[in-house]
């Protein structure tokens, strides 16, 4: 935890506050103590504490969002569709964010798997023994009987 203290005359230009609130973007905010006091020359000022945590590594660029459809054949981001509608109501059943279950990375290359079996979705790098067990039997079940249904109906 670290903090930042910024003190903003009432007289001060936009400038001060937006590099006060350029900093509080860029950052994840605990907490903020704000107090206005009046200094000798009768100008009154806001001292404003910022509590925050620091950045892990500032130098770190975001990864940019892949459009999995350009990045997928048609077909594999039909079964990437599906497999997210899966993704998302497992992750509802355990209150949990769907990329706790399986990121996006990680359901296109599922959706790339010749057929949603166990033993194929053990082989993909990042996906470990626990989450198998926890989802990944799930998420084959769900997609196969899917499949199957829609068999049975065409």
């Amino acid at each position: 935890m670290e903090i930042k203290i910024f003190d903003i005359s009432s007289r001060g230009s936009d400038e001060e506050l937006e590099k006060m609130n350029k900093f509080m973007r860029g950052h994840k905010i605990l907490d903020i103590d704000r107090q206005f006091y009046t200094s000798s020359d009768n100008i009154g000022h806001w001292s404003i504490l910022v509590t925050y945590l620091p950045t892990v590594n500032p130098n770190v660029e975001r990864k940019e969002k892949v459009d999995y459809k350009s990045v997928l054949s048609e077909e594999d981001f039909e079964k990437f569709t599906r497999l997210r509608a899966i993704r998302k109501q497992l992750a509802a059943d355990d209150a949990v964010p769907a990329y706790s279950v399986f990121s996006d990375s990680e359901l296109a290359q599922i959706a790339q798997l010749p057929q949603v079996l166990i033993g194929e979705i053990k082989r993909i790098s990042g996906i470990g023994e626990k989450r198998v067990e926890k989802y990944g039997k799930l998420l084959c079940a769900a997609y196969n009987n899917e499949d199957e249904a829609s068999r049975v109906s065409d």
